[in-house]
C-alpha cells in the first residue's frame, strides 16, 4: 500500500475511481497511486483484450478486484462515458488524442469533446465528488530557448491556437502545435463547464511537463512518449533525442501522485497543479550519464542547446508532494536511472 499521507475526506478510502486513458505512460502509472491509495480503479481502455496486461500487472500488484476495465472506443461519443462513472466518487480523466496529426481538425474538437463528454456523465451520476483533467504543460507554454515566459494560473498558450488554427497546408511541422493547442483549449473549456453548469463536484487540473521515470511494463508500453528521449540520447541517438527542445521535466511517479493529491484534498478544488521539477537541456542530461556511468562513452556535448527560462510557479506542487510524505520532487539522477532500468 502507499506509504503515502493521503487525505481521504473527499474521496474516502475504498472509493472507486475513473481513470481514462490507462494503458498510456502518464494514465498507467495513475492507476498505480491512485491504488496504492487504496482506491478501487475502473479503468477505459479502447479494447481490453489489448490492454488485458495491465489487469494482469494489477491483479498480481494489489489483488483481484481492486482493478477493472471498460471499453470506450470513442471518447467523442455523445454518453461515452455515461456507464463507465456509474458508481464513481473520483474521476481522472487522462486520455487525450496523441496521433500528432498536423490538422487541427482532427485533434482539437475530439480533445475537447473528450474532456467535456466526460464532465457531462460526471455531472449526471450524483456520486462523482471530484473530476481531474490531465492538463499538459503546453496549455500555458511551449518552451522556446534563451527567452523568459512567465506563467501564472491564468496563463494559456494562445500563440498555439493561432499558429494551430492557420490555413492549410498543415505541415507535418504544425503538429506539436496542433497538440498544444488542443490540450490549451481542451483545459480551457474545461473550466467553462464548470462556470456555466456547476455541476455537484468540484475540479482540477494537473499541467505535466516532460515525463521521464519508471515504466509500469517495458514488455507492453516499449519506452512511451517523453521516456523515450533519455533512452536516445544513452544510446547517442542524438537526432532523435533533441526533436525535443529544452525544457522542464518531471518524474512520472511524481506527476502521478499530484493527480492523487488533486483527487482527494479540499484545498486543491479550484486548482491549476503545475508538475515540472526543472529546467533541463539535454547537455545536462549527458552530464548526469556521465556521473551515473563512468565506464561508458557518451557523445560530445551538443552545440546549439540553450536554456529554457520559463518562471514556473511550481512552489504549490512541491509543497503538495511534501505534505504527502515526499521530500519534495525526485531527483533528476534518479528519474533517469527509473527511466533506463530496462536499457542499462
Amino acid at each position: 500500500m502507499s506509504d503515502l499521507t493521503i487525505d481521504y475526506s473527499i474521496v474516502p478510502k475504498d472509493s472507486l475511481v475513473l481513470v481514462t486513458g490507462v494503458t498510456g505512460y502518464i494514465g498507467s502509472h495513475v492507476v498505480d497511486q491512485c491504488l496504492k491509495a487504496g482506491f478501487r480503479v475502473r479503468g477505459t481502455a479502447r479494447d481490453t483484450r489489448k490492454a488485458a496486461w495491465i489487469k494482469d500487472i494489477f491483479d498480481k500488484e494489489y489483488g483481484p478486484g481492486r482493478f477493472e476495465e471498460i471499453v470506450i472506443k470513442d471518447m467523442v461519443a455523445e454518453g461515452a462515458f455515461d456507464e463507465a462513472v456509474q458508481g464513481c466518487v473520483g474521476v481522472i480523466h487522462v486520455a487525450s488524442i496523441m496521433s500528432f496529426s498536423a490538422n487541427p481538425h482532427e485533434v482539437i474538437p475530439p480533445t475537447i469533446a473528450g474532456v467535456i463528454n466526460c464532465m457531462k456523465a460526471a455531472k449526471k451520476e450524483a456520486s462523482v465528488k471530484r473530476l481531474v483533467y490531465t492538463s499538459s504543460s503546453t496549455a500555458c507554454l511551449t518552451p522556446i530557448s534563451n527567452k523568459e515566459i512567465v506563467v501564472d494560473k491564468e496563463t494559456w498558450n494562445q500563440d498555439a491556437i493561432k499558429q494551430a488554427w492557420k490555413a492549410p497546408p498543415y505541415q507535418k511541422e504544425r503538429a506539436f502545435t496542433v497538440y498544444a493547442a488542443s490540450k490549451t483549449q481542451a483545459e480551457y473549456e474545461a473550466w467553462e463547464f464548470m462556470k456555466k453548469e456547476e455541476p455537484n463536484f468540484t475540479f482540477s487540473t494537473v499541467l505535466p511537463n516532460m515525463n521521464w521515470g519508471r515504466i509500469i511494463s517495458v514488455d507492453n508500453q516499449g519506452h512511451p512518449s517523453t521516456s523515450a528521449h533519455p533512452v536516445y540520447l544513452y544510446q547517442g541517438d542524438v537526432e532523435s533525442c533533441v526533436t525535443a527542445p529544452p525544457q522542464w521535466y518531471v518524474d512520472v511517479e511524481d506527476d502521478a501522485r499530484l493527480h492523487v493529491a488533486a483527487l482527494t484534498r479540499r484545498d486543491t478544488a479550484g486548482e491549476r497543479i503545475f508538475a515540472f521539477t526543472a529546467p533541463f537541456n539535454w547537455n545536462d542530461v549527458l552530464a548526469q550519464y556521465r556521473t551515473m556511468f563512468p565506464g561508458k562513452k557518451f557523445v560530445d556535448d551538443i552545440e546549439g542547446q540553450g536554456r529554457d527560462l520559463s518562471k514556473i510557479p511550481n512552489e504549490r506542487a512541491e509543497q503538495l508532494l511534501k505534505e504527502m510524505g515526499r521530500t519534495g520532487w525526485t531527483s533528476m539522477e534518479e528519474t533517469l536511472r527509473k527511466n533506463l532500468e530496462s536499457v542499462v
